[in-house]
């Protein structure tokens, strides 16, 4: 029979062994020193262990806790292993299996998490790539932080519609979307372990939370001039009007500016360079900046020299953080505000949308659509892309110059157009 003393004794051996007590207990010291309490026994023909509990030799002098407060697979002294000792021996005598119990238990235990300690739990163990994880995070902080305490059976399919059909009257349809479909993940989550619950996104159709529009909104030459015009009258901050710009200028998607940080910019050389794990295509991208491009970098760089990243949060500038995705789309619908405001009209459109403005007016002025393509970082298929590995370089540094340049012209003079002979300069390269 073993005592305080030999347990506190016992030392690490290079493989797994025993040492006995009584009535059927002995303990196991792992190769890290790790002692645990177990027990072998028969029961339906078969031989189970039960792992009791571990040794913790701090608490062997302390008073024996209550025999109801212990749990299978707990700290414990010597004398309250016994005690559990005993409860499983029980148990087996009456024909039940302490190690399913345990099991049970433990089940028992997840059936009771609320919906928020489920959610930790799925963002903890899904396979996301980073900036698809950090993307669902936010809807799911920012627009379901209400489910958090609620237990998974008090979300009913009502209560969840009633929730997105709020954030579709805010203006976010998608985000609506997406938090349905996150909080769908969740569910599966949880059913893949085992617990029977309704999932109540099941019973709610996405087409009665809101419906996808195509997005084939690009601006024409007019209406950049008379955005970029108002965008210098709206009520936000310049840095932002000049984010906005520059984000137009460099036909960038909206999480590789938001993400940008100083280390990825040369501005002697007047490059960006993407790193392949923020690309959706997961190759490196280079974006050849222009004159004015540059001189937008320069500012930011003066208004924010503490931050890692090319425009961080409001008051937050010596932090290393970024600004929110939705933060531009404010802006666009900010100035579309301040044009309505003043008796305008103009039709709703999205940071995307600026990427498609740019490929349909640099394609109607004439220039490679190849330089276009690989400006945009789009993923060629087929034939041609096995035989297409040319990064355009040089040509794309001129094409984004002039694109700068064609974008000036239509603020500063609605209707102006990049110049013939430009064109024909750039197309012959």
């Amino acid at each position: 029979m073993l005592t305080d003393t030999e347990l506190k004794k016992l030392k690490p051996r290079d493989k797994l062994y025993k040492a006995r007590d009584r009535d059927g207990m002995y303990v196991a010291v792992t190769p890290k020193g790790a002692i645990s309490f177990r027990f072998d026994y028969r029961i339906n023909g078969r031989r189970p262990t039960l792992t009791l509990g571990q040794y913790d030799p701090t608490i062997s002098s302390k008073a024996t806790r209550e025999h109801e407060t212990l749990e299978y697979g707990m700290s414990l002294s010597l004398a309250e292993a016994r005690l559990l000792l005993a409860r499983a021996r029980r148990e087996v005598e009456q024909g039940v299996c302490p190690s399913r119990s345990k099991v049970e238990r433990r089940a028992g235990l997840a059936a009771e998490l609320n919906f928020g300690q489920w959610g930790e739990r799925y963002f903890a163990d899904a396979l996301l790539a980073p900036s698809t994880k950090a993307m669902r995070r936010a809807v799911y902080d920012n627009n379901l932080s209400e489910f958090f305490k609620l237990k998974l059976e008090e979300i009913t399919p009502m209560r969840l519609l009633s929730r997105c059909e709020a954030i579709t009257a805010r203006g976010a349809p998608s985000i609506a979307l997406q938090a349905r479909e996150i909080l769908s993940q969740v569910y599966r989550f949880v059913q893949a372990r085992g617990l029977m619950i309704d999932n109540p996104a099941d019973r709610i159709q996405a087409r009665a939370i809101a419906t996808r529009k195509p997005r084939e909104r690009a601006l024409t030459p007019d209406e950049i001039g008379v955005f970029f015009r108002a965008l210098e009258r709206a009520p936000t901050s310049p840095t932002l009007r000049m984010a906005l710009r520059f984000v137009m200028l460099t036909l960038v998607r909206k999480s590789e500016f938001t993400e940008a940080t100083w280390s990825e910019v040369d501005l002697e050389a007047a490059v960006w360079t993407i790193g392949k794990e923020r690309m959706k295509a997961g190759r490196s991208h280079n974006v050849y900046l222009s004159t004015q491009a540059c001189a937008i970098l320069e500012t930011l760089k003066t208004c924010y020299p503490t931050s890692a990243y090319l425009h961080p949060p409001r008051y937050s500038s010596s932090k290393k953080l970024s600004i929110s995705r939705a933060t531009l789309n404010k802006v666009i619908n900010c100035t579309l505000a301040t044009i309505r405001a003043e008796g305008g009209k103009f039709e709703p459109f999205s940071v995307h949308d600026l990427r498609r403005t740019a490929s349909t007016l640099l394609h109607e002025a004439g220039f490679n659509t190849d330089w276009v393509e690989k400006q945009l970082a789009h993923e060629q298929k087929g034939v041609r892309a096995v035989y297409n590995r040319a990064e355009y370089a040089d040509q794309r540094r001129e094409m984004l110059q002039a694109w700068a340049d064609m974008v000036d012209g239509w603020v500063a003079s609605p209707g102006k157009v990049v110049p013939i002979g430009k064109r024909r300069e750039l197309a012959a390269a």
